[in-house]
């Protein structure tokens, strides 16, 4: 198989996976594995076709981003989300980003830890389910500076490869008492410059492994993981209004198997 077709292949399932809460992290690991697609080019490949995802979400809600740009002290008094819920949500990521992602990325990132954190997550969205508070936010506008907060630490968890951001992060505000909806809606804002940073800072870090002979792949596969990350997150805002956590989480446990039958078996 060409390296162009592996392009197309892994920006599908990054588009497809990014904001689901299945893990686009384990996702891409066990799928450069089947493919082969493995090694330093495949990882700042990796790296560059998650500049798409953010894109789909800057698209799909460039109203809302461009108001926080206006930002304001009426801005900041009024009910509704602004950029200090979406900084209350990002303080804990960072921190556990810049203490303890180094570490996990040299050490977690390979077939069994994706595996563990796949089984893990779905563990914690069953929870969600099944323990999940009183709704006090319906929509996004309604979540609290503690909610955000909340939801921040939660995400923290998906640090560990498989766990997933999204599944975190909306389990962790459906436990804090916001809707699903609110909380994947909420999920997609805060993606983004979680998503920007991460992505820029492996970027530059990897930047030796960048050529111009590469940019056929890379814009290929980040063309690709753009145009399904749109698709993917207005249907994943659809299933959300009839399907539970729970659905996802046994996808999750399912892949699981599969992975472990055919790596181990």
């Amino acid at each position: 198989m060409s390296d162009l077709w592996k392009a197309v292949i892994m920006g599908i399932v990054e588009g497809l996976t990014e904001f689901l809460p299945v893990s686009s992290t384990g996702h891409m690991i066990l799928t450069g594995h089947l493919l082969e697609f493995e090694g330093d080019k495949a990882s700042t490949f990796k790296v560059v076709i998650q500049f798409g995802a953010v894109l789909a979400v800057l698209v799909l809600y460039w109203r809302r981003f461009f108001g926080f740009l206006r930002i304001s002290p009426r801005m900041l008094e009024r009910p509704g989300l602004n950029p200090l819920h979406v900084g209350a949500a990002l303080v804990p990521f960072l921190v556990a980003g810049l203490t303890i992602y180094g570490y996990m990325k040299k050490h977690l990132f390979g077939p069994t830890p994706v595996l563990i954190g796949l089984v893990a997550g779905g563990v914690l969205m069953i929870a969600a389910d099944r323990f999940r508070g009183r709704v006090t936010a319906e929509t996004m506008d309604d979540i609290t500076y503690k909610q955000a907060f909340g939801i921040g630490l939660f995400q923290c968890l998906a640090i560990w490869p498989g766990f997933s951001r999204s599944g975190s992060s909306i389990s962790g505000g459906m436990l804090l008492g916001t809707s699903q909806k609110a909380a994947a809606e909420f999920t997609f804002i805060i993606s983004v410059p979680i998503m920007f940073a991460a992505s820029a800072y492996d970027l530059y870090k990897s930047r030796e492994f960048l050529s111009i002979g590469d940019l056929p792949l890379f814009l290929t596969g980040l063309g690709t993981a753009f145009l399904v990350a749109m698709l993917a997150i207005v249907t994943f805002l659809n299933l959300i209004k009839r399907l539970s956590l729970s659905w996802f989480a046994v996808y999750r446990f399912v892949l699981a198997l599969v992975f472990v039958i055919i790596l181990y078996f």
